[in-house]
């Protein structure tokens, strides 16, 4: 079967590799390179026929990769990290090359080998920091963008060092190809940023016409594949085309749409990458020179990682980003691959260097996903052993914050909260530890701190002792939990209310001691419900009556669990808050044409009412001098009793 066979060994073997990763509790980019090992030519067994065909498609995978990160970030996303992108990574680059060239040196190499060393361990990895920032959840931080910035030039810079380094006996004819190189990105840039922008677009929203799904796929990918494929018959980078295609195409009305859809094929495309990379690793040179290789691995990453570390405090980034850069970028990249490939072919490094270099590229790797995970325990110790750094705080009020709300989350929910207390002309505070949504926070006009909630030390400038109300929008239980407790921790009796996803998330949080426990999705039923009935003509009152069995009958077990003065006081809470009706008055009603007044309505039942709506105007707590209406839909609070009154009155 050929390639067909090859494939599917592939397959077979990634899905056992990633099942024994997942079964670990690690990431599945393990699984796929240990995987490669196994079925690789080195190992014996059952084994790939092609590794080079393997290797061919592989790069589709780094181009579909690219492609889903360009619809994912568009150019004003990215523009907060330009700063370390545009200048720190050049500068990290000719730094690493710099201590390449002397390691390589104390190793005894030639000055070309010394160099070429240099310039292979400048280059970390896209492929394995994105699908570790994906796997943990971390993209959209302002750390993953820093990374994802430098990463990108990065990659650039691939073009140059392809044409500069073959070229070092002879320097002349290489300047002249790289001149023709950086005349030939501008123009490509030129051309998709300004006709692609208008191009593109139209092309999908004509095909989107057709309400094919199948066809609206396809053209995504042939849209970030052929372009990519068009800027290599240019002279340029593969991926660097699907890129800037996935950029341009993230600016119109189908980005998420084209994201949510190349999603799947990207991750079934990176496999083979992933596996490919397994496949070049030999066990039998990995023992012969494993003390070597474990000690380059080692030096680079420190280097790096300390080199990385300090660009980020250079530039002005503090708390826990310079720890999660230097953890996520010390590695050897996969386009060092491509690059040791044409330095053998072209025979400027020997197949021993390459071996070598491809041993050090798939080990550092593999620590990555370990690595990174200890960005946020090494993040706790250095804040436990060194002065904390100010947090990043934007729009907070001149005279600081008091009597105020504090909103944990700048999500969706956390920003809607946020506008209606602003329209109500209430102080409040925004918590937010992702970058994204800080920023979207902050262009909104909204106080907001960038941290994490469940941290002291941003309890402490939210200045939770102050606050009159705790809003926690998280979705997570263990997160609401933390912040739970360190709030309680400064003010014991402060009010609290959290988002819950269920009954036993509920629970949880009232034996945490919150104030209040809301289900979004059972009231988005409700909300569903309330307007279909509407639609269908039922009585407004009928309905109220409806929503208000409904939430009794299921915020009732979560209260039943609970026990002590506090849960009665939330019953009589949530008894007076269900105890009202609205009541449509009808033609022959004897209200008619009366006042609040002069019907003694108070008097005559025992109810109160707190609202009126008249002509789709709502009058909150009328004056007793309001004329009622035929039509009007008055709301009434009372017992079971007065309630009936009112009704039977009007």
């Amino acid at each position: 079967m050929g390639l067909a066979a090859d494939i599917i060994i592939i397959m077979v073997a990634a899905l056992i590799g990633a099942l024994i990763a997942q079964r670990i509790k690690q990431p599945l980019i393990l699984g796929y390179i240990l995987a490669g090992i196994v079925v690789g030519p080195y190992t014996g067994g059952v084994t790939v026929g092609d590794i080079h065909e393997i290797e061919l498609l592989a790069e589709i995978g780094v181009a579909l990769l690219l492609f889903a990160l360009g619809l994912e970030f568009s150019l004003s996303e990215l523009k907060s990290v330009r700063y370390i992108a545009l200048i720190g990574t050049p500068l990290q680059i000719l730094l690493t090359i710099t201590f390449g060239f002397y390691l390589g040196k104390y190793l005894g190499w030639s000055f070309v080998d010394a160099l070429w060393l240099g310039a292979l361990i400048s280059l970390s990895s896209t492929m394995v920091t994105l699908k570790t920032l994906m796997s943990r959840g971390l993209v959209g931080t302002l750390s993953s963008r820093v990374m994802i910035g430098m990463l990108i030039v990065q990659d650039l810079a691939v073009i140059p060092m392809m044409i500069i380094l073959p070229q070092l006996s002879t320097p002349g004819v290489g300047l002249p190809l790289l001149a023709l190189a950086v005349v030939k990105s501008i123009f490509f840039l030129l051309v998709m940023f300004y006709l692609g922008r208008k191009l593109l677009p139209w092309l999908l929203a004509h095909v989107a016409q057709w309400n094919s799904r199948e066809l609206f796929i396809l053209s995504i990918t042939a849209i970030g594949l052929g372009i990519g494929y068009a800027t290599y018959l240019f002279g340029l980078s593969f991926a660097f085309g699907a890129f800037v295609a996935g950029m341009v195409l993230s600016e119109s009305d189908y980005g998420h749409q084209a994201l949510s859809d190349i999603v799947p094929l990207r991750d079934i495309f990176g496999l083979l990458f992933f596996t490919s990379v397994g496949m070049l690793i030999d066990p039998a040179f990995l023992l012969d020179k494993w003390d070597i290789i474990l000690s380059l691995v080692l030096v680079v990453a420190l280097f790096k990682g300390a080199l990385f570390y300090g660009l980020a405090m250079l530039f002005g980034y503090i708390n826990i980003v310079p720890i999660a850069v230097a953890l996520g970028l010390f590695q050897v990249g996969e386009f060092s691959f491509v690059l040791a490939r044409v330095g053998l072919e072209t025979q400027a490094i020997d197949p021993d260097m390459y071996s070598l270099i491809l041993a050090i590229s798939v080990l550092s790797m593999m620590i990555t996903p370990f690595a990174s995970a200890l960005a946020l325990p090494l993040y706790k110790v250095k804040k436990r052993f060194f002065k904390h750094e100010p947090l990043l705080t934007e729009n907070i009020p001149r005279l600081g914050l008091k009597d105020h709300v504090v909103i944990a989350g700048g999500g969706r929910v956390g920003q809607h909260v946020a506008h209606i207390l602003t329209q109500l002309k209430l102080p409040f505070v925004i918590i937010e530890l992702n970058h994204q949504r800080m920023l979207e926070c902050k262009s909104a006009h909204f106080p907001t701190i960038y941290g994490d909630m469940s941290q002291k030390t941003v309890l402490d400038v939210s200045k939770v002792e102050a606050a009159r109300l705790l809003l926690i929008t998280t979705p997570s239980v263990i997160t609401s939990q933390a912040i739970v407790k360190q709030a309680h921790l400064l003010k014991p009796q402060l009010p609290i209310i959290v988002r819950a996803e269920g009954v036993a998330h509920a629970r949880a949080l009232y034996e945490s001691g919150v104030y209040m426990a809301v289900l979004p999705e059972m009231e988005a039923g409700l909300e569903i419900a309330r307007q279909a009935l509407l639609h269908l003509e039922i009585p407004v009152t009928v309905i109220q009556q409806y929503t208000d069995a409904v939430r009794q009958q299921l915020y009732a077990p979560i209260y039943q669990s609970a026990s002590g003065h506090q849960l009665l006081a939330k019953l009589d809470n949530i008894k007076n808050m269900l105890e009202i009706s609205w009541v449509t008055l009808s033609p022959e009603s004897p209200l008619i044409n009366k006042s609040i007044k002069d019907a003694a309505v108070r008097t005559r039942t025992g109810a109160s009412i707190v609202g009126i709506i008249h002509e789709k105007i709502f009058y909150s707590n009328p004056k007793a001098d309001y004329a009622f209406h035929q039509g009007d839909l008055v709301a009434v609070v009372g017992n079971q009793q007065e309630r009936s009154a009112f009704k039977n009155l009007a």
